[in-house]
């Protein structure tokens, strides 16, 4: 199936891990340089990230919660850039100034009356996948039906752990600051994977740089 290019950028503390809290401190500016310059045009991050910088926090609750059972995406307008999130089953509600780019990926367990609330937003979406997300399909229907060429997963750990253990990563790109993290607890830059004959997943080094005064962005292509 064919698919856009799909890069993970993250910024992380040399301890790999991803709080944006703490990463804000030690080189945002360099994150957002070296994301620039990758190309991307179509973002997608997870749930979490967006409840915490984007969605409203009030979350959906359907009074009919009727999966809608069935794939099918709608595109509000055409864009030359898109900001996706992924939402299972489909609880995100998004304010008034959200970017008009927004589009959700939801799987077929969301209900149709979350749907028509995003249709009347006039947001985007994608619902694929019969329990969970269908991550392969849905950068499909990225590239034929919305454009998309080049996606940055930018997201929590686990939702870049899902692109990766479904194999759908082509390069990881990763921003170390010059900062210790070592809280407990902290989410890391790929998390949530269960052991597997695939384990570690094994990379190929492409490039090395100096970003700022003291971080280093290091690309690599996935096997």
């Amino acid at each position: 199936m064919r698919r856009p290019y799909v890069i993970c950028h993250m910024m992380a503390s040399i301890d790999g891990r991803i709080d944006c809290a703490m990463t804000e401190q030690i080189g945002a500016d360099e994150y957002y340089e070296a994301l620039e310059m990758l190309s991307i045009d179509t973002t997608i991050e997870g749930k979490t990230t967006a409840m915490n910088h984007y969605a409203e926090k009030e979350l959906f609750v359907a009074q009919d919660a009727t999966p809608v059972g069935r794939e099918e995406f709608y595109k509000s307008h055409d864009s030359e850039s898109w900001e996706a999130v992924v939402d299972t089953h489909g609880t995100l509600r998004w304010p008034e100034d959200d970017t008009p780019n927004r589009i959700c990926i939801v799987s077929q367990q969301a209900s149709r009356e979350y749907l028509d609330y995003l249709r009347e937003r006039g947001i985007s979406y994608i619902a694929t996948g019969e329990t969970s997300i269908d991550l392969s399909r849905a950068l499909s229907i990225l590239q034929y039906e919305f454009g998309s060429e080049r996606v940055g997963v930018v997201g929590g750990g686990h939702i870049n752990g899902g692109f990766l253990r479904e194999g759908l990563l082509d390069e990881v790109s990763m921003l170390y600051g010059a900062a210790i993290d070592g809280r407990e607890g902290f989410c890391a830059a790929f998390d949530g994977i269960e052991a597997c004959h695939t384990c570690p997943y094994k990379l190929h080094l492409k490039s090395v740089r100096q970003m700022g005064d003291n971080s280093v962005w290091i690309r690599y292509s996935y096997i």
